[in-house]
Parts: C-alpha cells; sequence; structure tokens
C-alpha cells in the first residue's frame, strides 16, 4: 500500500448555528458553520434535503444559485435568500 498524499489535512474551531424554521411551502433545517475558510463564506446545510453549499453575499446575488444547491423552487429559494441575507 502506498502512502497517502494530503493536500491538506487541517483542524480549526468552528462556530456553527442549528436554525430551524417554516416557510410558505416546507421547513427549513440548517446547520450554518462559520469558518475562517472559504474565504470568510459559510457553510449552509441542509439536514433534511442532504445538500450543503458554501455561501457568501456574492452567492446571495447570484441568479438560480440556492435553487441549484438546494434544489428548491423560485418561491422556496427566496425565502431562504432572505435568511440567509441576514446572517452570512
Amino acid at each position: 500500500m502506498s502512502d497517502r498524499f494530503f493536500l491538506y489535512d487541517d483542524t480549526e474551531e468552528t462556530k456553527t448555528r442549528y436554525v430551524s424554521f417554516m416557510g410558505e411551502n416546507q421547513r427549513f433545517d440548517l446547520a450554518i458553520m462559520q469558518t475562517s475558510r472559504y474565504y470568510g463564506k459559510s457553510i449552509v446545510l441542509d439536514i433534511q434535503g442532504s445538500r450543503f453549499a458554501i455561501i457568501g453575499q456574492d452567492d446571495l446575488d447570484e441568479e438560480g444559485y440556492l435553487e441549484y444547491a438546494y434544489n428548491l423552487s423560485e418561491e422556496d429559494a427566496e425565502e431562504l435568500r432572505s435568511f440567509l441575507r441576514q446572517i452570512v
């Protein structure tokens, strides 16, 4: 067996916020991790949908980003976008 080649192997303290809220059509259960990695962006995990994305303000402004990343309708994505604008 050959030696494993790591691109990186770091341990870092993170701040994680767990939040659940009801939208018009669905419930959102999220874990939002803040870290010094990813240029100040947050890792946002959709716990029930088993999807995640690295999100910053620029990503919230990108048309279709949340719809694609979380497999959401336009209406549901706008509810999530509205919430995330307050915290990322």
